[in-house]
């Protein structure tokens, strides 16, 4: 689809249309609701794509969304500035297998990572996330462990530079399987040696407590990707 044919399908002005390319509007879901019907996807959907697919032989870029980065893609964002995905998931043809693919090594551990890779706004990477992408991990979610606050196939994104379970609230942890799963963590200050609950959101899943040494902290779990 054209970009003339997008502006008169959505009835977005090409005025619009153009600070919305060049970033001069922090982009909402509200700005990309007029263009959804035409382009046959949701607002969520371009806004985790980072651009509006299908128009004309450009895409436009969504300045304050994220988007998707393949090896073979081209892109002028700098490598230093895409996020890696573990691979939580082995394929339907790998016999419960993970494929041979590239790792991320942490210490002991060796964790496949997925061939693309995420981009992320600089400025909301250090804004409101307040670190740099080469520590953002981004988690596919596994299970209803963590249902209602989030749902198996969502996506987390983990500050691994953040590994202190303080303040309170969703880590990414090594379980006793030395699989990454997210869970909540609340610190008990007063136990001597220090210990930490890992609370599941799910009341059918039950709270366990370590002692803080024994607890593997990958990162603090600071957005969820999700489609509404």
């Amino acid at each position: 689809m054209s970009r003339t044919e997008l502006v008169k399908r959505s009835g977005v002005s090409k005025q619009q249309l153009s600070r919305l390319e060049n970033s001069q509007i922090r982009l909402r879901l509200d700005h990309l609701k007029p263009f959804a019907g035409p382009l046959g996807y949701t607002p969520e959907q371009i806004l985790l794509w980072g651009r509006f697919p299908g128009a004309g032989g450009s895409d436009v870029e969504a300045g304050d969304g994220c988007r998707k980065q393949t090896a073979k893609g081209k892109s002028a964002v700098n490598i230093s500035e895409l996020v890696r995905e573990l691979q939580t998931r082995a394929g339907p043809d790998d016999g419960g297998r993970m494929p041979s693919r590239e790792v991320r090594k942490e210490g002991r551990h060796a964790d496949p990572v997925k061939t693309e890779r995420w981009s992320f706004p600089p400025n909301f990477v250090s804004e409101q996330l307040h670190t740099s992408a080469a520590q953002l991990l981004v988690l596919d979610v596994d299970g209803d462990s963590m249902a209602p606050t989030l749902i198996s196939g969502e996506r987390v994104i983990v500050d691994t530079g953040h590994k202190s379970p303080s303040p309170d609230g969703l880590y990414a942890i090594r379980d006793a399987f030395e699989s990454i799963v997210v869970r909540r963590l609340q610190l008990l200050r007063l136990a001597k040696p220090t210990r930490v609950k890992i609370i599941s959101d799910n009341p059918n899943h039950a709270i366990e407590e370590v002692p803080l040494s024994e607890l593997e902290i990958v990162g603090k779990a600071v957005c969820c990707l999700k489609l509404l």
